[in-house]
């Protein structure tokens, strides 16, 4: 599964967000760190505020921060949140195809096990873990056996 650039740039939004807890940060200056776009930003910010995973606030001393502790936002609940979690086309909401394996196929099972298993993988860890400013990247890794 290779996700989104959208989903690739909010968890870099909600990482930075996590590193720098207890201040407002701006779209400016996660751009400016990440070499990454402020239009492209912008509509992440916008649909993460939607979801509820950042609070923005406008205006002069405005910015952005998490809604909630870093340690409470799992990556496999962001994953689901922005991802279309269709790993082939006949799982998507509303499949009307013509495949004729559809009512049988043992496939369409084992992809949406590997799919769920993935997810559940991913909600073992949080923003927090993942978090240069919690622990080292290579000390985490090394404690969840990766």
């Amino acid at each position: 599964m290779q996700l989104t650039r959208f989903s690739d740039y909010a968890l870099r939004v909600l990482m930075y967000a996590a590193e720098h807890d207890g201040r407002q940060i701006t779209i400016a200056e996660i751009a400016r760190v990440h070499g990454v776009s402020q239009n492209h930003l912008m509509k992440v910010v916008n649909r993460l505020a939607q979801l509820e995973f950042l609070t923005t606030v406008r205006g002069r001393g405005g910015g952005i921060a998490l809604s909630r502790p870093a340690a409470d936002i799992s990556i496999g609940a962001i994953i689901r949140a922005l991802e279309p979690v269709t790993i082939v086309e006949c799982f998507a909401p509303g499949y009307a195809g013509d495949c004729c394996l559809a009512p049988r196929c043992a496939l369409a099972r084992v992809m949406q096990k590997a799919l769920a298993d993935f997810l559940i993988a991913l909600d073992r860890f949080t923003l927090a873990d993942v978090s240069k400013s919690v622990r080292s990247p290579r000390r985490f890794l090394a404690s969840v056996g990766v």
